[in-house]
């Protein structure tokens, strides 16, 4: 399983040699540098792109730059704002099962998640937050901001490798096998639910 990092900014990975000018790259060069991808990290995440050779090859030439990769077959993604991602990255692993990789771009945070999360989610929400029963007392249905929730079909922008990015997408939670623990929607309706329940406010999207 993968760590969650408490501080957002800073956090080093251990890179195993595989003997290759790419994995070579994926070393540390210096103690300020955010969540980094592992070899076997980055294996798991090639293997998305159906072209492992060919990404690999990419990342070689380019370990610092971003890539889009499809969802639905390796992984799914849930995205959510950054603030409310943080209370569920909270309950996730204070209370729960722990988290797979996490990013974030664009002001929001991106769980990957397990294949099929993506269709039973948004389903899961509706009956839970805004099913044709009375409203609950405590109104959490209008806490719970925009969940996007990215699957078959749809492909996200994945951070870099390597390299610190301050204004694009940066690891939180860098994959480190090559078979992470991915949430299911289960796991995630609870960290979404609880997460609503300690929001003092509405959360904007």
């Amino acid at each position: 399983m993968t760590a969650w990092l408490t501080d957002e900014a800073t956090h080093r990975t251990g890179i195993r040699e595989h003997g290759t000018e790419l994995f070579a790259l994926l070393r540390d060069h210096t103690s300020q540098q955010a969540a980094q991808v592992t070899a076997e990290g980055a294996a798991w995440l090639a293997e998305a792109s159906g072209h492992a050779r060919s990404l690999l090859g990419r990342w070689r030439a380019r370990p610092d730059a971003p890539v889009v990769l499809p969802c639905g077959n390796t992984f799914d993604v849930v995205s959510v704002p950054a603030l409310f991602g943080r209370r569920m990255l909270e309950r996730l692993w204070g209370e729960g099962p722990g988290s797979g990789p996490v990013a974030t771009h664009r002001g929001r945070m991106l769980l990957f998640a397990a294949p099929g999360t993506a269709h039973r989610l948004p389903s899961l929400l509706a009956w839970e937050e805004w099913g044709t029963g009375p409203a609950p007392e405590d109104d959490t249905h209008r806490s719970v901001p925009s969940v996007l929730c990215h699957g078959r079909g749809d492909a996200v922008t994945v951070p870099p490798l390597a390299g610190e990015s301050t204004a694009g997408p940066r690891w939180l939670v860098a994959p480190d096998t090559r078979a992470p623990w991915l949430p299911g929607p289960d796991a995630l309706l609870w960290a979404c639910v609880r997460a609503a329940r300690t929001t003092g406010r509405r959360l904007e999207p």
